[in-house]
């Protein structure tokens, strides 16, 4: 698979040494009460919270002008945490005022997915989705470290190569790896930015709110983060959310290409179903390996006008250029209702839809694409665990571990903890929500999570994709389960509502 594509496509994916809790509770313990209330004196726009000063800032979002009011305090901690003499990194901590007069004490997290976003990043996308939490307690979002402004581990010159070639090239993969490595090495230790020093992080943050207990949102990659800090620090925990949930014994990126094989073909399935859908394009899915198989052939190059811009533009579209388009395609009901008809109107050679919509996926997964924070992760914690699977070489992503073992055998690896991909076990309360139609995190891995939360509940959403926590009623489900902490009597009846996007059978909706 054309490199530049594949690891666009494991972006989109997602994916030690532990902090004694027991010394740090008795140290702060005096504080806990006092130090989670806002203390505010008139005249003033800031306030503190715990040891933390708080003051206004404005969040941004990429390749938008409008920024989001929030509050934001320095914190910075120690690169390695069993070096604390050594280099120090800042850290991005920002803070969503509830609405309340007088919030609740425990706050609710926002972990963020990629591996590599930034929770401040995000926010913008999110915020709707914790509308309802914000009612009675304040958001906090910390970048995790290597991420957005938490001393980034970002390569100005992308790890994605720029050729068109149909199989990898891994000369080029190793070279742009190295050179990442280099440049990010001259203020960082990349093996020091994984999951398990990123739980310290939060910790620290926590105590130094005051230790508070914290309810935890986590959206993809993020539920790895949610479960692994349950784990670490299990009575730092009031509640948890995980939507589109990886369970921990999962290898990140060992099933990308049969679940997303999988996905297509339930969501094709709805359409040969539907006569007026069934008539217009007859099985989906065999068009699509149709298409995928001529594009191999012979890539053509493509004039269009980009999304954007408006601007005139010539790019060759391959097979890769056209998987990574139909992952990104699959991960919402709406877009996933739009493939049936792209993916005529490529047989057709008609191949502006198709290219415009891999112009938007390229620019908005540049970040992830040049995060080394990803390999740092992957690396350490997924690569060695990663075997050949043949059975993926004839599906629409192929075998993309290739990718991640060739970067990872020059990538320096952390520390792994041995417990690290052992299935969850906790009491705590917890709410799982899917997607039927997930690419990435299907609902099966959902079901596995909960085997080991006697008081969780899964919620599955008919017909929907990745990350469904902002859809329909789920923000409101989710408001209540945190206020209330019992997901087992939550009246979850509205999510009878969900229901499949028809296809579109031309470009102004579904045929009536």
């Amino acid at each position: 698979m054309h490199k530049r594509n594949a690891l666009k496509l494991a972006a989109a994916g997602l994916i030690t040494v532990l902090l004694g809790y027991a010394g740090w509770s008795s140290r702060f313990a005096s504080q806990a009460e006092a130090g989670a209330a806002i203390v505010q004196k008139p005249g003033e726009r800031g306030f503190s919270i715990g040891t933390l000063a708080f003051s206004p800032c404005e969040l941004t979002q990429r390749n938008a002008a409008t920024t989001t009011a929030a509050f934001c305090a320095p914190f910075q901690v120690p690169e390695n945490w069993d070096r604390p003499d050594g280099r120090r990194i800042d850290l991005k901590l920002a803070l969503i005022r509830s609405r309340a007069a007088a919030p609740e004490l425990d706050p609710v997290v926002l972990l963020a997915g990629g591996p590599g976003q930034a929770a401040t990043q995000v926010w913008s996308h999110a915020a709707g989705s914790f509308a309802p939490l914000l009612e009675h307690r304040h958001v906090l979002l910390l970048d995790q470290r290597g991420t957005g402004d938490s001393h980034p581990l970002y390569c100005k010159q992308s790890l994605d190569d720029d050729t068109t070639a149909a199989d990898i090239d891994f000369d080029t993969v190793h070279a742009r790896t190295r050179a990442c490595l280099d440049e990010v090495s001259r203020d960082a230790d990349p093996s020091h930015y994984t999951t398990t020093v990123a739980l310290r992080d939060l910790e620290a943050v926590r105590q130094a709110l005051g230790a508070p207990r914290l309810n935890l949102v986590g959206v993809s990659y993020g539920t790895r983060v949610a479960q692994q800090y349950l784990r670490r620090y299990p009575d730092s925990v009031r509640s948890v959310v995980l939507d589109s949930a990886v369970p921990n014994e999962q290898v990140l990126g060992a099933e990308f290409a049969i679940n997303l094989d999988d996905a297509l073909k339930a969501q094709f399935a709805l359409c040969t179903q539907t006569p007026r859908c069934a008539s217009a394009f007859g099985d989906p899915y065999a068009s699509l390996y149709r298409l995928r198989d001529a594009l191999a052939a012979n890539p053509p190059t493509v004039e269009f006008r980009g999304p954007r811009d408006a601007l005139p533009r010539s790019k060759p579209l391959d097979a890769a250029t056209l998987a990574g388009v139909v992952r990104l395609f699959a991960y919402t009901a709406d877009t996933a209702a739009l493939l049936p008809l792209a993916i005529e109107r490529g047989l057709q050679h008609d191949y502006a839809p198709l290219l415009g919509q891999a112009d938007l996926l390229t620019d908005d997964l540049a970040e992830l694409s040049g995060s080394g924070m990803q390999l740092s992760v992957i690396c350490t914690e997924d690569a060695d665990l990663l075997v050949e699977r043949p059975q993926d070489a004839p599906l629409l992503l192929g075998d993309l571990s290739k990718i991640w073992r060739a970067q990872c055998a020059i990538w320096p690896r952390g520390n792994r903890p041995a417990d690290f991909h052992t299935p969850i076990e906790s009491d705590k309360p917890v709410l799982i929500l899917g997607g039927e139609f997930d690419p990435v995190t299907p609902p099966r891995y959902a079901q596995a999570i909960a085997k080991g939360l006697p008081n969780s509940r899964v919620l599955i959403a008919r017909g929907q994709g990745h990350h469904v926590m902002g859809s329909g009623c789920l923000p409101r489900l989710v408001g209540r389960f945190v206020a209330n902490l019992d997901a087992r009597h939550l009246d979850a009846g509205c999510i009878a509502d969900f229901a499949p996007t028809p296809a579109f059978t031309t470009f102004n909706g579904a045929a009536p």
